[in-house]
């Protein structure tokens, strides 16, 4: 099967609560002024690759996403609804294509789930599929040029979610595109070791053997995950 890329994101507005999953047009406003999102940044998101016109990694996307509403002490997310929407996002963001395949059988997926208006105390949640960013592809092919650079705040331990507080590492990459890299990786200020990219996990190869930092305050990798379970199966 063969699919085309759309230009415009489609986005489904899921109810919190368990119910209706229901188109929503992107030039419309989705996000009201009260939205704990915009005052606190009091939620959570999943990034999700497209690929072939399914959702990749699905279930640990789902399992994390669970445990981060948990975490926030967010309404249980009904995942049924979620991965309904999904597939209703990702059938018309495809819908009527029968162009090239390869690239253009790719999307980028994102769940959004939000405490919700202070007004009504009504979660907010929605699902978009839109193109994936063109320096993001290009990216895979030519690499990224990182800096390092010291994580000065803390990640609470017991707090393991994907928050939408992304402030202080959406200023630490400016940062690094300033300075003509592309991508940061953290490290510990008191020991220097290696924590994590900014929208990654770090994985080191060697002979044999993959690693990954593990520690207090890095959020477990979806995609590290599939790829170890990949490389035992292939030996590694």
């Amino acid at each position: 099967m063969s699919f085309q890329r759309r230009k415009e994101p489609v986005i489904y507005v899921v109810e919190p609560f368990g119910g209706s999953v229901r188109r929503h047009m992107p030039n419309l406003p989705l996000v009201y002024w009260d939205d704990a999102a915009v005052t606190r940044g009091d939620g959570i998101f999943e990034s999700l690759l497209v690929r072939n016109g399914k959702a990749a990694n699905l279930e640990r996307h789902a399992e994390r996403f669970a445990q981060s509403a948990r975490a926030l002490d967010l309404p249980e997310p009904p995942l049924h609804k979620w991965r309904e929407a999904t597939e209703l996002a990702i059938a018309d963001f495809f819908a009527g294509s029968e162009a090239d395949a390869g690239a253009q059988a790719e999307a980028k997926c994102t769940w959004t789930y939000t405490r919700g208006r202070a007004a009504t105390g009504v979660p907010t949640a929605w699902v978009a599929v839109q193109e994936i960013p063109a320096d993001v592809v290009a990216q895979r092919k030519s690499g990224v040029k990182v800096m390092s650079t010291p994580r000065l705040w803390q990640v609470a331990e017991e707090l393991p979610a994907k928050t939408l507080n992304y402030a202080a590492t959406m200023a630490t990459l400016r940062l690094a595109r300033e300075r003509g890299f592309e991508d940061v990786i953290f490290t510990d200020p008191k020991t220097g070791q290696v924590l994590e990219g900014a929208t990654s996990t770090v994985v080191a190869v060697k002979g044999s053997k993959l690693r990954t930092p593990a520690g207090k305050g890095i959020l477990p990798g979806t995609t590290q995950a599939a790829l170890f379970e990949y490389a035992a199966e292939q030996g590694f």
